[in-house]
């Protein structure tokens, strides 16, 4: 087991902000159990690596010798986390929750260790609460400090509509903290209100505050927004792996030293080699992604299917072969004239509208038996099986036919 030296620089690595250093610093001096708690709302049913970031985080406590609090905030997801949006969330129903709750269960131990983990709903004290309860749960918290939050802030200044339950959510989260009488609380950056308000929670409690850590937001695919399955720029752990394996690859070559920072179980120092080996001696980050594809593939799917899923990309992408078996895809138009390249791209579920269609074609992005096309309104051949290609990872056997409405 490290020192507490030791031990706290692991735990500093990949955090924006620690409220409580000190405390946390003298915890592990003396060796003291810590009971550390994150909290999932199962908004959506698989966790993804965006999830990746906290639970590895948990898992570093644990292999400390610390206790992982895992709530599944299945009470809390039928309210909606406010949190960085700009219009009130639908709340979830029951069985929704319930059915995101089960896939998580049964998926957070991918990452995090089951014998030094609780897993617990906040149903359970919740439920119990009542009106009663949330009333004198709701006093202990003021409008104006609730205004403070930034995204409450810009609704109110722009007229935005705020529900009441709402506020409810940043206190019912820290009640969790009370019941759960957590030393640490982890989340994104983006949660900070939120864990702070645990702290004022248990102070009133007659608790010690918790130690409130900050993790950085992963950002998606796109590398703009965070990554979320709603926005379809996320990578499951769960995912098939070639699935995996080729979203990862799709990343830019500056999201991908992002995702070596907060995903990567390698050092620190070793992360640097690799930046060197670029940027000095002209590897060629591809080279280098594929490194990062098939470790996180490996970690999640197993080492062979890492193996397997590089091997089908390499042939895929590198010497332009494709599958075999790829299967053919019979496209039904209702009109009688030929279809646009555009409306078969939308029809076979390869690009979501017509418009990004053609704003791909016009990129250079789609190609039609293997030759890129330059207008997306030219008429798409009919009866025979052709190959469509849309960047390098949609790929599609497609025969269409003509059908007068």
């Amino acid at each position: 087991m490290p020192g507490a030296e030791e031990a706290l620089a692991a735990l500093e690595r990949g955090t924006v902000e620690i409220i409580g250093l000190e405390k946390l610093r003298e915890k592990l001096a003396r060796g003291e159990p810590l009971r550390v708690k994150a909290g999932f709302d199962p908004t959506a049913p698989d966790l993804h690596l965006g999830h990746v970031v906290l639970l590895q985080k948990l898992r570093q406590f644990q292999q400390l010798g610390h206790k992982v609090l895992f709530v599944i905030g299945d009470f809390t997801a039928m309210i909606g986390d406010p949190t960085g949006k700009s219009a009130t969330r639908k709340p979830l129903s029951r069985e929704e929750v319930a059915a995101n709750a089960n896939t998580y269960r049964e998926q957070v131990f991918r990452v995090l260790d089951p014998d030094a983990t609780d897993v617990v709903f906040n149903s359970v004290w919740l439920s119990d609460l009542g009106a009663e309860g949330m009333v004198r749960l709701a006093a202990r918290h003021t409008v104006a400090r609730m205004l403070e939050r930034d995204d409450f802030a810009r609704r109110y200044k722009a007229q935005q509509p705020i529900a009441i339950h709402e506020f409810l959510y940043p206190l019912i989260q820290g009640y969790d903290s009370v019941v759960l009488r957590a030393d640490v609380e982890l989340g994104g950056t983006d949660q900070k209100f939120n864990l702070l308000v645990g702290r004022q929670l248990q102070e009133g409690e007659g608790q010690a505050p918790q130690i409130v850590m900050t993790l950085p937001i992963l950002e998606g695919l796109d590398g703009v927004q965070k990554m979320s399955k709603s926005l379809g720029n996320y990578v499951g752990i769960t995912e098939d792996p070639a699935e995996m394996f080729g979203k990862l690859m799709s990343i830019s070559d500056e999201l991908m030293w992002r995702y070596f920072e907060l995903l990567s179980d390698r050092p620190a120092s070793a992360l640097g080699e690799l930046r060197r080996s670029v940027q000095e001696d002209g590897v060629n980050p591809r080279d280098i992604k594929l490194a990062l594809a098939h470790e996180l593939v490996a970690r999640f799917r197993g080492p062979a299917a890492a193996d397997e899923a590089q091997q089908a990309f390499t042939a895929r992408f590198q010497r332009k072969e494709l599958p075999a078996d790829l299967p053919e895809q019979l496209v039904e138009i209702d009109q009688a004239d030929p279809p646009t390249l555009a409306q078969v791209l939308k029809a076979a579920g390869m690009v979501a509208s017509t418009s990004e269609a053609n704003r791909l074609v016009a990129q250079g992005a789609v190609r039609l038996d293997g030759e890129r096309v330059g207008d997306g309104r030219a008429a798409f051949p009919l009866e025979e099986t052709h190959l469509l290609q849309v960047g390098k990872r949609r790929v599609a056997r497609v025969r269409v036919a003509c059908r007068a409405s």
